[in-house]
């Protein structure tokens, strides 16, 4: 094929036709883009530009398909399939591509649930539904307990993903006897939804913390309940939002419900009057009602039994938050700062939890230092008191989005023995941004892990592949990162050094990040410093290099309340603040039972106590657990994408695809395929496809597995370019593309022999009919010719006999006319010569 693909600024890659032959050491290539503009592209002989498919493989909905693997050709096939036919799935072996459309599609509906309901994977068309097919098929029939890995960006449709999977396995599972139980399962989404999402500026439904999901199923294969895992709640939103953005969505589902009565005694206002929920300056979502949402979340906290004493307490808890981000802290001093006694805020925050306000109007502004010799109250200046005040808020929304975790947890417990799960996991993807932070250094920690746990995944598939099919197994080298995770969690680590200044009384960012330069930089080749800052350093992951800020990393990292703070709220007489911040909380629900739930976050523990309170050991703790569980499953991946940063329904940004592509995978799978046989063909496939190319002896074989490595033989000599397995043959890239070539040659030979045959029986046929049409002309127009003749012969006897007649009647009436008057001329002087004749006689 004489396509290629070169670089493109705009497009990231673009398809050129080469015009001239190249030859070995050219240094340029002479090439036609696809607009006419010609051009000679330099190239360098050891790394010419990827070759494009051939057009009988592009818009595959199998990006393993593909004869020619490489990122252009994926970027390609996406954007066809997307673009040209509106469909957004695609698979890439393993994984499920999902393009979020940014429009409501018809795809989703029962009747298509039980279409691909008991069909194989690669049967139908790719779909959400079929990766959910295939995980709960392989449940069955294995026992064994499978895993649905959901990843992107914000903004790419991870949430909308999970949901749909939940609602699938609601549907088929669904059982007569426990029907309630489904519906529960997919009612905690729209709770966590409300407690967990929030407004950002890529997506206004933006997941802020990590959800693993496991539906339980017994050995029938119904849901009999679930449990809920849940990671690194962004609680700093709680406090602060950016431009353009908004705090978590039950805030203003409850602003918005402000004046209904039952809310009365909250002192809510819109959430225009709260700090906490007008910073972002964005309190409105075009086309949400707040409002309506409000009604939505109460009715599912029903649905899970949780009553309205229950959501009352939730709401209780909330509107506190929110009139505590309006407490005035006023500087009084330098060093000193101070609260107004006349704080409304102040007064309606104790009211509803139930506080000494005095107590918490002077530890707003004050903390204890204990050391061994005594105790000593200082005062904190605004800035710290301000900080004390938003900490608390984050802490006592941290306590309370666990508990309602918790609560749904024990909502959707079963009784009896589970037989299988599937969990289903709505993560985060690699993240990246202009300025980041801690948040961002844990999300990226977390894709480094699922990366390594899904590399050695699709490696260890691969070579179940070949042995299966008893193929040779050749070593595949495939990127490991194992050193950039060595480079974060272990031993004299990232986030061990990290939890070693937290320890100190003095520890700042600044000296941590220290402590990275002297251990890691021109020491750890993945660790870099960057030229222009001394604020920041850069980590090499799998996807990119991304620059973190040091700033606040200690800060939220330690996540500390002052204690006394913490006292305050344990001696409160509201039953639900008090159990947050117990030692030993018990349960302060009428809803409790005896029955031990399943921790929503569940934590190893660690040998050193005093690390184990903090944000990076816990979330270190919480993912090996995941990936304990990962491992002990059978995984199945969607990898979703955010086509355009505008959220333009259909439109794809070359550039954003490709950035994310190479940040979730796809494109690794597709270079481990790429190294050793990408492309696999079935016998029977191939005889379908290629019997073409078969002589007449080779198909009076019967053995058609035979036929086809005489075939293969004959038409590629190089036989290291394809293997021969049981029930599949496989090729090395670029082997279909050449026997696609070899079949659109066979092809257009025939093709030209029968265009020749039949525009010479067209020609001929053409001059039958001309001829034929010229006779059958001749022949009318002689016989009008010979009418006319004829009938002007006729007409010129006629003309003359009638002239004849004419000739001989006007005679005869002329002669008889003549003879009239002849007669009457004699007979007229006959009387006058007898009259004058008498007159003479009688006058003589």
């Amino acid at each position: 094929y004489n396509r290629v693909w070169i670089p493109d600024n705009e497009e990231v890659w673009q398809s050129a036709e080469i015009t001239k032959n190249y030859k070995a050491g050219d240094r340029s290539l002479h090439v036609q883009l696809e607009d006419g503009t010609e051009l000679n592209y330099p190239v360098d002989p050891a790394a010419l530009p990827p070759l494009r498919n051939p057009d009988i493989l592009v818009g595959e909905n199998d990006l393993t398909a593909l004869s020619y693997l490489h990122e252009p050709a994926v970027l390609h096939n996406l954007k066809v399939r997307f673009v040209e036919s509106k469909l957004i799935y695609t698979y890439s072996g393993i994984i499920l591509v999902a393009i979020n459309p940014y429009k409501e599609l018809p795809i989703y509906g029962d009747a298509i649930i039980h279409a691909y309901s008991g069909q194989n994977m690669g049967d139908m068309d790719p779909h959400i539904f079929a990766v959910a097919e295939e995980a709960y098929k392989q449940m069955a029939r294995n026992n064994k307990n499978q895993s649905i890995i959901v990843s992107g960006e914000s903004g790419a449709g991870k949430t909308v993903s999970a949901r749909y999977t939940m609602r699938y396995f609601a549907t088929v599972s669904k059982s007569s006897s426990n029907a309630h139980v489904e519906d529960k399962v997919l009612a905690s989404n729209p709770i966590t939804e409300a407690v967990g999402n929030a407004k950002t500026t890529r997506n206004d439904n933006s997941s802020r913390f990590g959800k693993y999901t496991e539906i339980s199923f017994d050995q029938s294969c119904q849901i009999i309940g679930a449990n809920m895992r849940t990671y690194l709640l962004e609680k700093s939103r709680v406090v602060f939002q950016s431009e353009n953005e908004r705090n978590y969505h039950i805030f203003y589902q409850l602003c918005a419900s402000a004046m209904q009565p039952e809310y009365k005694h909250l002192k809510l206002g819109s959430a225009e009057e709260f700090n906490y929920t007008r910073m972002g300056g964005s309190t409105v979502i075009e086309g949400v009602d707040d409002r309506a949402n409000m009604v939505e979340t109460q009715k599912t906290f029903a649905l899970l039994g949780l009553n309205g004493d229950f959501q009352m307490d939730v709401f209780k808890m909330l509107a506190a938050i929110l009139h505590l981000g309006n407490v005035e802290i006023a500087a009084a001093g330098d060093e000193r700062s101070s609260i107004s006694m006349e704080d409304k805020h102040l007064s309606i925050f104790c009211e509803l939890l139930d506080l000494n306000c005095d107590k918490m109007s002077r530890w707003l502004c004050h903390r204890k230092i204990i050391t061994t010799s005594e105790t000593v109250i200082k005062p904190m200046t605004r800035a710290q008191a301000v900080n004390a005040r938003d900490a608390l808020a984050k802490k006592i929304y941290s306590h309370l989005f666990d508990f309602i975790v918790e609560r749904i947890n024990q909502a959707l417990q079963f009784s009896g023995k589970q037989h299988t799960f599937i969990g289903v996991l709505d993560i985060y993807g690699f993240e990246t941004f202009d300025v980041n932070s801690f948040e961002q250094f844990c999300i990226n920690y977390a894709n480094e892990k699922l990366q390594q746990q899904f590399n050695l995944h699709v490696f260890k598939l691969e070579q179940e592949e070949y042995m299966k099919e008893d193929i040779p197994w050749t070593l595949i080298d495939f990127y490991d990162n194992q050193p950039v995770i060595d480079l974060i969690e272990a031993k004299m680590g990232i986030l061990e050094l990290l939890d070693e200044e937290c320890l100190l009384p003095h520890g700042k960012d600044e000296n941590w990040l220290q402590k990275l330069y002297n251990n890691f930089v021109s020491k750890n080749a993945l660790f870099e410093k960057p030229r222009m800052s001394n604020t920041s350093f850069i980590i090499q992951h799998f996807a990119d290099k991304v620059e973190y800020k040091c700033e606040g990393f200690l800060e939220k990292n330690r996540d500390t309340v002052h204690e006394v703070l913490i006292e305050i709220l344990k001696e409160s007489k509201f039953h639900l603040c008090a159990n947050f911040f117990q030692d030993n909380p018990v349960s302060v629900s009428p809803f409790s039972s005896t029955i031990n739930i399943k921790s929503a976050r569940p934590v190893l523990k660690s040998p050193n106590k005093q690390l184990r309170t903090t944000v990076g050991s816990k979330f270190r703790n919480s993912l090996s657990l995941l990936m304990v569980t990962l491992n002990a499953t059978t995984p199945h991946y969607v990898r979703c994408i955010k086509p355009n940063d505008e959220k333009l329904p259909f439109e794809f940004d070359s550039k954003r695809v490709t950035q994310q592509l190479r940040a979730c995978g796809v494109l690794e799978t597709i270079r481990i395929s790429a190294q050793s046989y990408p492309s696999r063909w079935t016998y029977i496939e191939f005889f379908s496809r290629y019997s073409i190319l078969m002589t007449q002896q080779e198909l009076s074989i019967n053995d058609k597995k035979q036929i086809c490595k005489i075939v293969l033989q004959r038409l590629i000599q190089d036989h290291n370019q394809y293997q021969f397995g049981r029930t599949k043959i496989f090729f090395r890239a670029g082997q279909v593309a050449y026997l696609e070539k070899l079949r659109s040659d066979k092809l257009r030979h025939a093709c030209i022999m029968i265009q020749k045959s039949i525009r010479g029986w067209l020609q001929r046929k053409k001059y039958l009919h001309t001829k034929q049409a010229a006779v059958t002309i001749q022949q009318y127009f002689r016989g009008q010719r010979t009418v006319r003749q004829a009938i002007t012969a006729r007409n010129l006897k006629q003309t003359w006999a009638a002239i004849t007649i004419q000739k001989y009647c006007r005679g005869y009436l002329v002669r008889r006319l003549c003879q009239l008057i002849h007669v009457a001329a004699v007979t007229i002087q006959a009387y006058t010569r007898g009259f004058l004749a008498r007159k003479k006689y009688q006058k003589v």
